[in-house]
């Protein structure tokens, strides 16, 4: 019987983790190899180069935290409000995958210096700024007001990842909570 082969999701899913840790200069072939237990080998099943498995961990990226997220939060269906509670309360739990906050800011220091990167970065924020102007807008009659709750939503999202465990004597989930009740008033 044959040796069992790594799979492909799991070199995606430590490159994921090795970029949230340390940026795209962290993403080595060896290293990723040495993490899953296994030796390099295996990795030229699945990719031609290391350029290939970058590109695969943006496509994940890009799937899992935007559009994968968005299906979660439209198939359970709802009205605006409902939608974006259930939305605010998945980006919030404390088990997102690795695919989410850090790597999210991974990326975004990243796109500082790779244009491509900065392309993805760009068609990825729109994509998550319509969502939320669309459950706003079911909410808010004014598109101002609309914009203004969707952008700080947005940032909240991405400041999520540089907030401080505590706020004084307020935790992290506090500090989103109050947030969310704000948003949703």
């Amino acid at each position: 019987m044959g040796a069992t082969r790594t799979p492909r999701g799991r070199w995606i899913e430590q490159g994921l983790r090795m970029l949230a840790a340390g940026g795209p200069e962290a993403v080595r072939i060896e290293p990723i190899a040495q993490a899953l237990g296994v030796t390099k080998g295996g990795f030229y099943g699945y990719f031609k180069n290391r350029d290939a498995l970058l590109t695969e961990i943006l496509d994940t990226w890009e799937r899992e935290t935007t559009e994968a997220l968005i299906e979660r939060v439209e198939s359970e269906g709802g009205d605006a409000r409902t939608r974006l509670d259930r939305l605010f309360t998945l980006v919030a739990a404390p088990d997102v995958p690795v695919t989410g906050t850090a790597a999210d800011l991974a990326i975004r220091d990243w796109a500082r210096r790779d244009e491509q990167v900065a392309r993805r970065l760009q068609r990825v924020d729109d994509r998550r700024m319509d969502y939320l102007r669309l459950l706003f807008g079911g909410i808010c009659e004014d598109e101002e007001d609309v914009e203004v709750r969707s952008l700080l939503a947005f940032t909240l999202r991405i400041g999520n990842s540089l907030v401080a465990a505590r706020h004084g004597e307020r935790t992290r989930a506090d500090v989103l909570e109050l947030t969310r009740q704000w948003l949703l008033r």
